[in-house]
């Protein structure tokens, strides 16, 4: 299966914020880049909603499974971002992706962190892992998702400071 391209050439995607039980957030080194740390994402399937695509990335990425976790929050709309010239490659038989169009989701886990399992999945996303501060992954992502993890991280922090509250 091939992920949805809008017609505008955005790939339909989710991004993933799992807080943990102080607030910090789960932060994954990509396999084979030492220097490429991100939030967990994925390209949403056809006939698949964002939740079910949020609940499918998160156990290919992280092994996480829907009772590690609670939704927090989910962003209002679609948040968007292009992908630099260098990275645009036109596919076979579909059109070429320009960027994403994400759908971001702040989860809780509620498991203890035993749960998150970098190998579950066959071909794995991340080779490590950590726990950051909520507002570093914005000075630290690749600079063309700099935007979309601010925007994110701003709309998804009222529930996160919520949830501390409490």
């Amino acid at each position: 299966m091939t992920g949805i391209i809008d017609d505008k050439g955005y790939r339909l995607n989710v991004g993933i914020v799992i807080a943990g039980p102080d607030g910090r957030v789960f932060w994954g080194r990509r396999v084979g880049n030492r220097d490429a740390w991100q939030f967990p994402q994925g390209g949403m399937m056809p006939g698949e909603s964002p939740e079910e695509t949020l609940f499918r990335e998160l156990e290919e990425e992280t092994g996480l499974l829907r009772e590690h976790v609670r939704i927090l929050a989910t962003t209002e709309g679609w948040l968007t971002y292009r992908l630099p010239r260098r990275f645009l490659r036109p596919p076979r038989n579909r059109p070429t992706c320009i960027g994403q169009r994400q759908k971001w989701y702040l989860l809780r886990l509620e498991a203890g962190e035993a749960a998150i399992d970098l190998a579950r999945s066959p071909v794995p996303e991340f080779q490590d892992w950590r726990w950051v501060n909520y507002w570093y992954p914005i000075r630290k992502v690749v600079h063309f998702k700099r935007g979309v993890y601010a925007k994110a991280l701003r709309e998804l922090a009222p529930a996160l400071r919520a949830l501390q509250k409490h």
